[in-house]
């Protein structure tokens, strides 16, 4: 168990700010490196004990590469090298997530009854494990030197803004900033209020959708179709504004400390496509299979069948990335599908997605015929993206269903409703869409780009009004979380 909300907001953040922006900046890094470590001790001091054996392991496989290289030792041995300290990463990670699912398995197939561990997760450790391996592969690769500075590497695997939950920060992406730097006012300005913004994300509506998802799985009795598409979406926006809105925090919680960390979401449920969807969402996760699991497999350099393979070996452990259930391996094998039909099928068979930037081009070319030709191209455009958003958001919805069910009966029940297994409609569909109609058309609203460019106008033009909303906001946020008890924080979990 991580800080609670309000130990974080009143007791941890503010009081280490004004220290980390008070202190000579040769103390800042030591300073932050230890409240990172307290961070994530607190409350799980037996797995701070975890992490600094992955730091140790992975800073010390670093500077033994990098002297390997030196001295010219087989590109055969340093593979081997590189495949053991993969492994080792690799092995914490499994045992703690997927012990339990290995010997449910074991019980199942072979009618055994061993018992399980039931081990506590540690928090974050597919997060800071992810970025452990992005370090000594790239170091592996040449595409970075081995970081010399134990305290620099501790500072980059720990480092407690993005540690939870991400974004994945790669080591190479961090590495030039690993240096004493100052922050300059209007840093700090953004840190601040985007933390604010991804703060009111996250208390004021993701909470809400969470428990509108909630109202409907208790519902006593047959869930109808209407009251099964209306929890499907009360979740489908509940993760995007929960997760969304701590990669908002984590994001501008490194610019109050001077670190730039990658965007993780573009607007996903926007997308005119499934695969335009995985551009946006969670985009560290999906940079990081592509530069460490996917490209190296071949990527879609390959024939038909082995690029197949390779988009279903992604998806499948992209799913078990996520938890050691069913439901997270189904989640990925859907998604696969969905890619791979993309790809062969669905937007072949609409034309393609054709680049505005190049219609724009052939339209000012002069050419009468061209620019005819030009403007059909872009209505044609226009319908393929109609289309794709038509196909695209029920999808996306269905697949969070997959996600948010661990139980396989519950799941199976879950989805029989949402195709009318339990009737179209009740009193109960309408008492809970007339409850929280105006929150789901604001939630909507919100996941578009329209509120970013009001935000964008009123820093421009009125950045007072702008300070004067989020205060309000913040105060809100905090006053929700002191009074209600209901606050999860889903990937917490993975």
């Amino acid at each position: 168990m991580v800080f609670s909300g309000i130990t974080f907001l009143i007791y941890f953040l503010p009081p280490l700010l004004l220290l980390y922006h008070l202190l000579p900046k040769a103390a800042r890094q030591p300073l932050l490196l230890a409240a990172s470590l307290l961070f994530y001790a607190w409350g799980e001091p037996k797995y701070l004990v975890l992490m600094v054996v992955s730091i140790l392991m992975n800073y010390v496989f670093g500077l033994l590469m990098g002297k390997a290289r030196a001295v010219g030792i087989p590109e055969r041995t340093l593979k081997l090298h590189l495949g053991i300290m993969v492994a080792l990463d690799l092995s914490l990670l499994i045992f703690f997530k997927y012990t339990d699912m290995f010997l449910h398995w074991g019980n199942v197939i072979f009618h055994t009854k061993t018992p399980l561990l039931d081990l506590a997760l540690p928090i974050g450790i597919s997060f800071y494990t992810f970025q452990a391996l992005s370090y000594v592969i790239d170091v592996y690769r040449g595409n970075v030197s081995p970081q010399r500075n134990l305290m620099k590497f501790a500072l980059y695997i720990s480092m407690f803004p993005q540690l939870i939950a991400g974004p994945i920060v790669r080591y190479a992406d961090l590495e030039p900033q690993l240096t004493l730097r100052d922050v300059s006012s209007s840093e700090l300005m953004d840190g601040l209020a985007g933390f604010a913004k991804g703060l009111i994300k996250k208390v004021l509506l993701a909470n809400a959708f969470g428990a509108m998802f909630e109202l409907v799985k208790g519902a006593p009795g047959p869930v109808s179709l209407a009251s099964a598409w209306l929890g499907a979406i009360a979740f489908t926006l509940q993760i995007y504004f929960d997760f969304s809105g701590y990669s908002d925090m984590a994001i501008s919680l490194g610019h109050l400390f001077g670190y730039t960390f990658p965007e993780n979401f573009d607007h996903p449920y926007t997308a005119v496509s499934v695969t335009d969807f995985w551009r946006k969402w969670h985009i560290s996760l999906g940079t990081w299979f592509r530069e460490y699991v996917y490209i190296p497999l071949g990527g879609n350099r390959v024939g038909t069948l082995r690029h197949i393979f390779n988009l279903l070996a992604v998806w499948m452990l992209t799913g078990l990335w996520h938890g050691a259930a069913f439901n997270f391996l189904l989640w990925g094998l859907y998604y696969g599908i969905w890619l791979i039909l993309e790809k062969y099928l669905i937007l072949p068979g609409l034309g393609g997605n054709a680049s505005e930037k190049n219609r724009r081009k052939i339209a000012g070319a002069g050419n009468t015929a061209t620019a005819a030709t030009a403007t059909a191209a872009g209505e044609r455009g226009r319908l393929i993206s109609v289309i794709g958003r038509l196909y695209t958001i029920p999808v996306i919805i269905i697949g969070w269903v997959l996600f948010a069910f661990t139980d396989p009966a519950e799941l199976g029940s879950y989805l029989l409703s949402m195709v009318g297994a339990g009737g179209l409609a009740d009193h109960f569909s309408l008492t809970v869409f007339l409850q929280y109609a105006v929150m789901l058309a604001l939630g909507i609203l919100c996941s578009t780009r329209l509120p970013g460019k009001l935000y964008n106008g009123l820093k421009k033009n009125r950045p007072v009004i702008l300070a004067i909303l989020l205060l309000i906001g913040v105060i809100l946020s905090v006053a929700a979380i002191t009074y209600d008890s209901y606050n999860p924080f889903l990937y917490f979990r993975f």
